[in-house]
């Protein structure tokens, strides 16, 4: 058995294609395929259905994916760990995100690890939360920030951060305009809502939030991305909710953006992995530098979100009506 038949076989798994497999591993298909039924001669089972142009793993394949992903991964992390030992002090990783965090968290964060770490190349990528986990699961990615928890029993998260969420509204709003107390769910019960398409995770926790508070958001609007949003917001189209690592970003963006009242609407963010990808030292350094950069027990650092955090204590909460 060789190193390279085990990573034709994944790629062949993965991407269900023997044609995109050998242009994903740079070789002509009849020498990937060749490689293909050599490995599975070897095993002494087959490993793919092959129904014309249609590939699907066998029991036996879908057994031996799982080991193969494995061996690979420590093979990986073996030269990584010799690097190290030699003193190379370099490596390399590749992060996915979401869209609802990764504008607002992640300058930061890259720019901080890059001058702790220059040698170790850190590569990016945003998606939404079912194709990062598919990316994660097929070995594409190293980790994933994403908003948990997270299905499968594939995967291993670790909670970084529990970070309120905010109310952006028109300047001419009620809302805004008066004084007093911060804003509940309640007082939202008539308002036109505008809304992350369906795939976004932020758009689930908002409408899981308002059906827990019974509340029936009369959504006129459905947008690809914040900036799109705050944009119809700032229209007097409708309110939107938005994540509390977003106020530093939206804070002229001519909207309002209210505190609630306690409990204060929030989501979790937190990293997420492969359960059996092995972790090089490239990755644990990032992960011990998000842990210090996002701060203890979950709060958000000041330099992460450009402004810490309120309490319902703090003057900005007390001012609520002031938003930024």
């Amino acid at each position: 058995m060789e190193i390279h038949q085990l990573r034709y076989f994944l790629a062949v798994a993965r991407l269900r294609s023997f044609t995109r497999a050998a242009e994903h591993e740079h070789v002509a298909q009849p020498s990937l395929s060749q490689q293909i039924r050599k490995l599975e001669d070897e095993m002494g089972a087959r490993l793919f259905n092959r129904l014309g142009r249609s590939i699907t793993l066998t029991p036996y394949g879908q057994r031996f994916e799982q080991r193969a992903r494995r061996v690979l991964a420590e093979l990986d992390g073996a030269r990584q760990e010799m690097d190290e030992m030699l003193g190379l002090h370099r490596g390399s990783l590749t992060l996915g995100a979401i869209p609802t965090l990764a504008p607002y968290l992640l300058p930061a964060v890259l720019a901080s690890f890059a001058r702790a770490y220059p040698g170790i190349a850190v590569s990016m990528r945003e998606g939404l939360t079912s194709s990062l986990l598919a990316d994660l699961a097929g070995g594409e990615l190293d980790l994933a920030l994403l908003r948990l928890p997270v299905r499968g029993a594939e995967f291993v998260s670790e909670s970084l951060v529990k970070e309120g969420m905010l109310l952006a509204v028109p300047r001419r709003h009620r809302l805004y305009r008066r004084q007093g107390r911060p804003v509940t769910l309640d007082d939202l019960a008539e308002e036109r809502f505008l809304l992350l398409k369906d795939g976004h995770c932020f758009r689930e926790d908002v409408l899981q939030i308002c059906k827990r508070c019974r509340v029936n958001p009369n959504v006129v609007f459905e947008g690809g991305q914040f900036d799109t949003l705050v944009a119809m917001v700032a229209t007097g189209a409708g309110v939107t909710l938005l994540p509390e690592m977003a106020r530093a970003h939206y804070r002229h963006s001519g909207v309002g953006l209210l505190e609630f009242a306690p409990p204060r609407p929030t989501r979790t963010i937190g990293l997420v992995r492969a359960k059996d990808q092995f972790m090089t030292p490239a990755v644990r350094a990032f992960i011990e530098h998000l842990r210090k950069t996002c701060g203890r027990q979950g709060a958000l650092a000041p330099d992460v979100a450009g402004t810490p955090a309120a309490s319902s204590t703090s003057p900005r909460a007390r001012s609520a009506h002031r938003g930024v």
